[in-house]
């Protein structure tokens, strides 16, 4: 989940729906380059300064639009397409990538190849064109529980690496002055990476694609189902927000930023892009993260991962040979790590500097080794309106209600949905 859920000004967002790719008055050709998130503009301005100054006949104009998905759907509508598009890659990038509106890129061997091709399976499991290449990962990002390393080590505690150790960690702060898990449930969205990291791990592979098959028919007489593969997941999810604070319904994303930042709480539920906001309270916040251990032993564990920067080639590109250089220029060693550094990003290249944050030195092992899944709420079509259900789980602890609800939500949007099985 590249999960930013922070409101972006408007700048930019009509140029956006109106500029296309074109030569320049100067001769130079001219590329424009969609880009989707707030916090990055001033990154990627550095690194189309620094492609420009190597490649002085091209220039890259930077749109960075609030709305994403809706900008990048109504370019499409408009046929205006841009050459170099990045997007998170979520569902909504698979069902695009699905529909043909990227170039293939298989040609771009040498770019493929610096890849660690797990990285590039979880941005490919979302969806492509028949058995094309149609995105690359930029940087991706991690789903866990991020921990502040003074709670633990004041109160004597090891970082948990199987469910009855986590457990143990919860039972040794209660009756402290610090809250063990930070709850949020004011803000739905953030409870949807407990949701991603347990189903990581307790449900088998190849589930999302038995479910677009299986469509309309799903249910709990159907071989695959909510209601069936997602009981352990539902059950496990009320249980880990049962350790959170009282007041854990009025609170929302900021205030668990701050309450990790200041020592109130010892973990948070959350991803990797998390850790910036609560630097954002205390640059100095001493902070790790680990993997939710759901099971009981630690081979168990398995780090989710999802692409947050995926980039793409616009398939009808007027400059399809300028377009490759600058996403080639785009994922040069030094290019790529830099940007991971400063936005707290996992590196999704092979041979190149990892990040060094010690926040996150806890799930790079399993990274690196490949143990990774993607995010399940990539998975599920937005109708189903999963934040909402998840929300209204962990308030009422009705594990049944849940799973049948998402088992009906399912079958009704595979009712109105064309190729449903293929998509992302």
């Amino acid at each position: 989940m590249g999960r930013s859920r922070r409101a972006a000004g408007l700048t930019g967002a009509v140029a956006a729906l109106v500029l296309a790719a074109c030569s320049g008055d100067d001769g130079r050709v001219e590329l424009e380059f969609f880009q989707f998130k707030p916090e990055a503009v001033q990154a990627f301005d550095d690194i189309i300064a620094a492609f420009e100054a190597e490649h002085p006949g091209i220039r890259v104009v930077q749109n960075h639009v609030p709305d994403a998905d809706t900008a990048i759907r109504t370019l499409l509508v408009k046929d205006k397409t841009p050459d170099v598009i990045t997007l998170n890659g979520s569902g909504n990038f698979g069902r695009l990538a699905t529909s043909c509106v990227f170039a293939d890129l298989s040609d771009m061997t040498s770019v493929i190849e610096s890849i660690n091709p797990d990285v590039q399976q979880v941005l490919d499991d979302l969806g492509t064109c028949e058995d094309q290449v149609n995105g690359l990962p930029f940087a991706s990002n991690a789903s866990g529980v991020i921990y502040n390393t003074e709670v633990f080590e004041e109160h004597g505690l090891d970082v948990p690496r199987t469910w009855p150790e986590f457990q143990q960690v919860v039972e040794a702060l209660e009756g402290t002055d610090v809250i063990p898990l930070y709850g949020t449930y004011a803000d739905p969205w953030t409870l949807l990476p407990t949701f991603n990291n347990l189903s990581g791990a307790m449900v088998e592979q190849g589930f999302w694609q038995q479910m677009r098959k299986a469509g309309e028919d799903v249910g709990p007489e159907s071989a695959v189902s909510f209601s069936n593969d997602y009981a352990p997941v539902a059950e496990r999810f009320v249980e880990v927000f049962s350790y959170t604070q009282s007041d854990a319904r009025s609170r929302g994303y900021d205030d668990g930023n701050r309450a990790m930042a200041e020592g109130e709480a010892a973990m948070l539920a959350q991803g990797s892009f998390t850790l910036p906001a609560i630097r954002a309270v205390d640059e100095e916040a001493p902070l790790g993260m680990f993997v939710m251990p759901a099971g009981e032993q630690e081979s168990d564990n398995v780090l989710v991962s999802g692409v947050d920067v995926a980039v793409a080639i616009g398939g009808d590109t007027d400059h399809p040979e300028e377009a490759r250089r600058f996403v080639e220029f785009m994922f040069s060693p030094e290019v790529v790590s830099e940007y991971a550094t400063a936005q707290s990003a996992l590196s999704p290249l092979l041979d190149a500097p990892q990040n060094d944050d010690p926040a996150l030195s806890g799930i790079l092992p399993l990274y690196e080794e490949g143990r990774i899944t993607g995010y399940a709420d990539h998975q599920i079509p937005a109708a189903v309106n999963l934040e909402a259900h998840v929300q209204t789980l962990v308030l009422s602890g009705d594990t049944d209600a849940f799973l049948a609800a998402l088992d009906n939500e399912w079958r009704k949007v595979a009712a109105r949905t064309i190729d449903f099985e293929e998509g992302g």
